[in-house]
């Protein structure tokens, strides 16, 4: 049985890509230049540590979760590499544009490439939801858009709303999501008969998608932690993630087991919802003083996951009706915890102006609440926007009968049927 691909990015990858890696160059080259400060050894190598934790969350973890498709494996860990690369890159220039616009020489530091790895982050969260039906070159485009909107964003957030970079980035997860969402509802026509066959798990797939879920699992306290400057705050962090991680696995695992009607554990379930607690942690974790209260949101995001993706591809309007096709279960992974997440950040912050009638808390939960609203919103609206943008015929997308699909993008060296 022969296959007939079409050849959408034989011309138009090596085009766009090698002149946009060009431009880059050069602004580069005119526009850094390494920290020449002498700073800390010991802080410098800290730093390179949590660097290395949140690269191989990037690069690993959210590159092998997404890869338990049994013929989508090759671009799912593929595809996000190549835009984790793109990504960082572009970040590092466009944060030192925005915090020193009138500065010609921007000073890189390992904090600079820390903050834009986890920037990059967001297109890859992103990624989950229209992985498979969009190619390299439509993705290269997605990746300069989120990450400029991203950018600019966390620039209103922190000039206008007063927030901290850490608030900021942990809201990175709804960010995201509902990008990704609205990107994926553009894109909302029914799935082929072809597609539908190609989109279906398998067993290796799903042991490596688990691979990719072991590392985010490991790794997490990392992030949650990366941008606090506090000792007390990040300590609190960290430990707040894990006990937080622990009990959503325990949880994910055990209503897993008791949504099927034979008690048998979905793996696709678990590939997503044992994450949730570290995503409904991050933005308050540095501000829960007891190891309960973290342990609490774990639950209520194992539950959330798990229910998600019990209910929400089949049941919820906003999927059924109006046809959004969320190829990895971004919405009830990343969304659903992140906005209960920034919520009880929200709770914890007026709790706090209760205990110590500090007027200048109460503003700081106004701006919290009023940047998670911003955050929501433009991820939305920007989302649509690039989903528009994505639907123009000159990317060349794919067909719809070849989503989800490696032959469309990767040479194989047999074409066997069964594949």
């Amino acid at each position: 049985m022969g296959y007939n691909y079409t050849r959408s990015v034989r011309c138009s990858l090596p085009l766009w890509a090698l002149m946009l890696e060009a431009v880059l160059i050069f602004l580069f080259f005119f526009f850094t230049s390494y920290d020449g400060s002498s700073k800390d050894q010991k802080r410098l190598m800290g730093t390179y540590r949590v660097f290395q934790d949140i690269t191989i969350m990037a690069a690993l973890g959210l590159g092998f979760l997404t890869s338990y498709l049994r013929r989508h494996g090759w671009s799912s860990v593929a595809f996000n590499l190549f835009m984790l690369a793109l990504g960082v890159q572009w970040a590092i220039l466009l944060d030192g544009f925005l915090s020193q616009p009138f500065n010609r020489n921007m000073h890189i530091s390992p904090d600079s490439i820390q903050l834009a790895t986890m920037s990059a982050m967001s297109v890859l969260i992103s990624l989950g939801a229209v992985l498979g039906k969009v190619n390299l070159v439509q993705l290269m485009v997605m990746v300069l858009v989120e990450l400029t909107v991203f950018g600019s964003m966390r620039m209103v957030c922190k000039q206008i709303l007063n927030m901290d970079n850490h608030t900021i980035m942990m809201q990175v997860h709804v960010f995201a999501a509902y990008f990704g969402l609205t990107v994926s509802g553009c894109f909302s026509s029914p799935l082929s008969k072809e597609a539908k066959e190609n989109y279906q798990p398998a067993t290796s797939p799903s042991l490596f998608a688990m691979l990719g879920t072991l590392f985010l699992w490991i790794f997490w306290p990392s992030f949650n932690s990366a941008l606090l400057d506090v000792p007390s705050d990040k300590k609190k962090a960290v430990f707040n993630t894990y006990y937080a991680l622990a009990t959503s696995a325990v949880t994910a695992i055990s209503v897993s087991a008791s949504a099927h009607p034979q008690g048998k554990i979905n793996m696709i379930h678990i590939h997503n919802a044992v994450l949730a607690g570290g995503v409904v942690v991050g933005t308050p974790g540095h501000l829960i003083i007891s190891p309960w209260i973290a342990m609490v949101l774990g639950l209520l995001a194992g539950l959330i996951s798990i229910g998600g993706a019990n209910c929400l591809p089949h049941r919820v309007s906003c999927h059924r009706v109006l046809g959004i096709h969320d190829s990895c279960g971004m919405h009830y992974t990343f969304a659903l915890p992140g906005l209960l997440g920034g919520i009880t950040n929200v709770v914890l912050r007026m709790l706090k102006v209760s205990w110590t009638k500090d007027l200048m808390i109460s503003y700081q939960v106004l701006h919290d609440t009023g940047g998670l609203s911003l955050i929501v919103a433009t991820g939305l609206a920007f989302g649509f926007l690039t989903g528009f943008l994505l639907r123009l015929k000159i990317w060349k997308p794919p067909h719809a009968a070849k989503y989800f699909d490696d032959q469309a993008f990767w040479k194989f060296p047999h074409l066997a049927v069964g594949f």
